[in-house]
């Protein structure tokens, strides 16, 4: 619905880089009614019939040196322009997910939880450590290094685990043919790589990507 696009839009950030098919949120604002029309219909057609655009479906990579003189891979993060519309589209069936995935998060987890941060796991594990040292007692803690975890999540286990949540058959299917029909090009400079199929990892810079990862990755831990 209108409103939906309406109610998307206006929790995105204004300024940010385009993604290949150089159309930002702010060129939509300016369009104002005729915009929010124009969106609700390309939207609606892509939410009935499932099938994605090529041109929103395409991302570009851009690899920035943590430290300056950086030449290996593991010394770069990656950030990824979006087309502005897909980021849209994510939006409205991130909420209508959301509802199911949230109850199924436990209340532990503080990372990518909104109204939650890690600074909230941190105050409670040094709290624990300061009280344990006032009565000198030993604690023991495990830490878990998923290195580049994002990266590792794989593209059929978070449609089986969507399934089994119940996803909406429309939201299943859009999230779907976006994992199975994403490309994504690098760029370097002004130079940019011929497009490639993702075929494993979350979508980078997705705002879907945070509760896909948290409820796949638990899911998954549970098996």
């Amino acid at each position: 619905m209108k409103d939906e696009i309406r109610a998307a839009i206006r929790k995105m950030k204004a300024g940010k880089a385009t993604g290949p098919d150089k159309i930002s949120v702010e060129m939509i604002e300016a369009l104002e009614e005729f915009g929010i029309e124009k969106v609700t219909e390309l939207l609606n057609e892509i939410y009935d019939t499932g099938q994605i655009p090529t041109d929103i479906s395409k991302s570009i990579f851009i690899a920035l040196p943590k430290k300056p003189g950086a030449t290996e891979c593991e010394l770069h993060r990656t950030i990824s322009l979006m087309s502005h519309i897909t980021k849209i589209l994510l939006r409205i069936v991130m909420l209508r997910v959301r509802n199911k995935i949230k109850p199924e998060i436990a209340e532990e987890q503080c990372g990518f939880v909104e109204g939650k941060g890690t600074t909230n796991a941190l105050y409670i594990l040094r709290t624990l450590i300061e009280r344990a040292l006032e009565v000198q007692k030993d604690v023991y803690l495990c830490f878990i290094d998923y290195t580049k975890a994002f990266d590792r999540v794989r593209h059929d286990e978070i449609i089986t685990q969507l399934v089994k949540l119940k996803t909406d058959g429309k939201d299943l299917r859009v999230i779907k043919n976006m994992y199975w029909e994403q490309t994504a090009a690098m760029r370097v400079g002004n130079d940019i790589s011929s497009y490639q199929k993702i075929k494993r990892r979350v979508r980078q810079g997705c705002v879907l990507s945070p509760d896909l990862f948290l409820y796949t990755v638990r899911s998954s831990c549970e098996t």
